[in-house]
């Protein structure tokens, strides 16, 4: 189970923490994902992962402003987000996936729920 938060209204520029807290004792074998649904759009990639924090990728429209980590003693992930955009603005899920990374939203198995981050201009 994946349980997100965080999320908020700020304005642009400003920066925001999301976490994502997976329940069970595997936390540390599975890739971790974070993905955007804006209203109106499909689910996006923005960044995932691995298992021990040695890679990580970024959608290229966040890439510079957000960092993704993760704590595995602690059975959690992170996005930190800098200076955020109004189109930033969605609901953000956290995702896991057994093994690699990906960035294809298909390939997680388990979702949580989403947190809203807007972002006024």
């Amino acid at each position: 189970q994946l349980q997100a938060s965080g999320g908020g209204l700020v304005q642009a520029g400003d920066s925001l923490r999301l976490s994502c807290a997976a329940s069970g004792r595997t936390f540390s074998r599975y890739a971790m994902g974070w993905f955007r649904q804006a209203p109106g759009k499909e689910r996006e990639f923005v960044s995932t992962i691995s298992l021990s924090a040695v890679t990580t990728y970024y959608a290229a429209s966040v890439k510079g402003r957000f960092t993704i980590s993760r704590d595995n003693a602690k059975n959690t992930v992170y996005l930190q987000m800098n200076s955020l955009k109004p189109e930033d603005t969605a609901v953000y899920y956290c995702a896991a996936r057994y093994g690699s990374t990906h960035d294809t939203a298909a390939e997680y198995a388990y979702w949580g729920r989403g947190t809203l981050v807007t972002v006024s201009s």
